[in-house]
């Protein structure tokens, strides 16, 4: 999710969840070790619980990197292996390095031996186009050797070499039945599904599915969520609070208004903010003129925060009281 779980993302879906674990996006961590950390790193308390992903291959500088997101009050540390963009793989780092399962157990061990907080590792259950379930598996036995916390399992292979990252989340098809297999097989693991995951019935399913299934320890959703962030508004009554209401748009507007004006402070255009609330009335009548209000109006260069109560006007909706 490069480019779009940032701060002000996380931000903005924290309203919809109290318990969701949110993730930053892959930070490289020669970036946090040789640049400025602070900076890549600086979040607001209000978005906890919030897991820091790494992107490298280096166990030493990832340890290190580890640390300072420790330091800097993350929640959890996941290395990134499953990203299959070129820009990733020419770094060494992504998708490609399931093919050296040795390395990244050393990386987990090291980055273990660095922090006190979880240390988990997002993967694919293969590399191109031959589905190959011992491959997968033997993965995930060196990571739980090497005392990963968690699994997360995006389920399709990556493919290395023809397909773009979005092709590379769509055209591998999914297979749901080895990350079932693999905790069927190895129960003290804990795993995550990830992939093709859009609704909350489905999610339920993978998570309490039929006797004589093994149910997995969690999910994880990206695009789904972002573009409908009522989703997680829907898993926060079904998974953790079923009394949990989520608020309504004309709460979400000032809560993030009064965001806004604190990013304002120290130079953060509104825009910046916005880009991520495309989805708060995604379904619902009036959400085609939100987003244009949004593209339009909100992106202007000098555009205040309370311009965002000019959509709700849009809407016929007023501001919280």
């Amino acid at each position: 999710m490069m480019d779009w779980t940032d701060r002000h993302c996380r931000r903005f879906h924290r309203l919809f969840s109290p318990h969701a674990l949110l993730y930053t996006e892959m930070i490289v961590s020669t970036a946090l070790v040789r640049g400025d950390a602070a900076r890549l790193l600086d979040h607001d308390p209000a978005e906890h619980p919030v897991a820091l992903q790494l992107g490298g291959c280096d166990p030493r500088e990832l340890a290190q990197a580890a640390a300072i997101g420790a330091a800097a009050g993350y929640a959890e540390i996941n290395l990134n292996c499953g990203c299959p963009s070129d820009r990733v793989r020419d770094g060494a780092f992504g998708a490609c390095l399931m093919a050296n399962a040795p390395l990244v157990a050393e990386c987990v061990l090291r980055m273990r031996d660095a922090v006190d907080v979880p240390v988990t590792v997002k993967c694919r259950i293969g590399l191109d186009a031959h589905q190959d379930y011992g491959f997968f598996a033997d993965f995930a036995a060196r990571m739980q050797a090497a005392g990963v916390a968690a699994l997360i399992v995006h389920a399709r292979n990556a493919i290395l070499g023809g397909l773009s990252p979005k092709e590379n989340r769509e055209v591998p098809p999914l297979n749901y039945g080895f990350v079932h297999r693999l905790k069927a097989e190895r129960p003290s693991l804990a795993v995550v599904l990830n992939g093709g995951l859009t609704g909350v019935a489905q999610v339920l399913a993978e998570l309490a599915p039929d006797p004589g299934a093994t149910a997995l320890d969690g999910v994880m959703l990206g695009r789904a969520a972002y573009h409908q962030p009522r989703l997680l508004d829907e898993l926060e009554r079904a998974l953790f609070n079923p009394a949990w209401r989520g608020p309504e748009p004309e709460a979400v507007v000032g809560a993030m208004v009064a965001y806004a004006h604190t990013q304002a402070a120290r130079g953060v255009r509104l825009h910046s903010i916005t880009r991520h609330m495309h989805g708060l009335i995604a379904g619902c009548d009036g959400a085609r003129a939100w987003r244009r209000f949004l593209s339009d109006v909100a992106s202007r260069p000098d555009a205040p925060p309370e311009t965002l109560y000019g959509g709700l006007a849009v809407l016929g909706r007023r501001a919280a009281a």
